[in-house]
């Protein structure tokens, strides 16, 4: 196992570190939790340790599926090995049903099933507030090619496809979720995370949210809605 070395970055909800192998990097999954471009602030209790382990499962899905993930494997409870990455400064939000800022821009219900999944890109910029952004954009500010960007929506809705099926089974209904990207020997690959801190999930039959909306609108049971997707789809009650 790679030695755990200096620390490069600090996030909102992780710390990232190199190692002795030059292309590995280990990220340590926080308890901090932030909403609303870091104006609201608090501590989930066990939510690194959860979101590592939640996005374990994911990764370990999508890698079986055919999805090039920077997923190496788990280093303890809260951290992650991974493959380092050229970051792509570009957010990709996939959306199944109408819910949050996607309600508000078009006046669609929450909980709408909209016809076909949307596609959204933000520019990962906490200075400007991730502002959403199209394809002359990212163009413009070079932020990918054009081909870098195909190959990115095409993951995306792959990742969709899978997680819908794999989350059906589970009795979620997937909402919507943010996915990032970035370069590793020249490939684009997945990265970040795929947590209720990155994705809208909510109980098939009751619409109950399990996911990071229960910190942001202060619904209560933080902690449980997280420990609920954890025994959904791993079997087992975290202790």
């Amino acid at each position: 196992m790679p030695q755990k070395l200096e620390k490069l970055y600090e996030g909102k909800a992780k710390r990232v570190y190199r190692t002795d192998c030059p292309d590995q990097y280990l990220v340590e999954f926080k308890d901090d939790a932030t909403a609303f471009n870091g104006a609201k602030k608090g501590t989930i209790q066990n939510k690194g340790a959860l979101n590592n382990q939640i996005s374990a499962v994911f990764f370990r899905l999508l890698e079986r599926r055919g999805i090039p993930t920077h997923f190496v494997g788990l280093h303890g409870d809260r951290e992650m090995l991974v493959k380092s990455l050229d970051i792509v400064l570009v957010e990709v939000v996939v959306r199944n049903i109408a819910a949050g800022s996607l309600s508000k821009r078009l006046g669609l219900p929450e909980g709408t099933a909209l016809s076909r999944p949307v596609v959204e890109y933000y520019y990962k910029s906490d200075e400007l507030g991730d502002p959403m952004i199209n394809e002359y954009h990212i163009g413009a500010l070079n932020l990918a090619t054009p081909g870098q960007m195909e190959r990115i929506k095409e993951i995306a809705l792959a990742v969709n496809e899978i997680l819908l099926d794999y989350l059906s089974d589970k009795e979620i209904d997937l909402v919507d979720f943010k996915l990032e990207f970035g370069l590793h020997g020249g490939e684009i690959i997945l990265g970040d995370e795929i947590s209720p801190d990155t994705c809208r999930f909510w109980d098939q039959k009751t619409h109950e949210r399990l996911d990071k909306d229960r910190f942001r609108r202060d619904l209560g049971n933080v902690e449980g809605a997280y420990e609920e997707i954890f025994k959904r789809l791993t079997g087992k009650s975290y202790s």
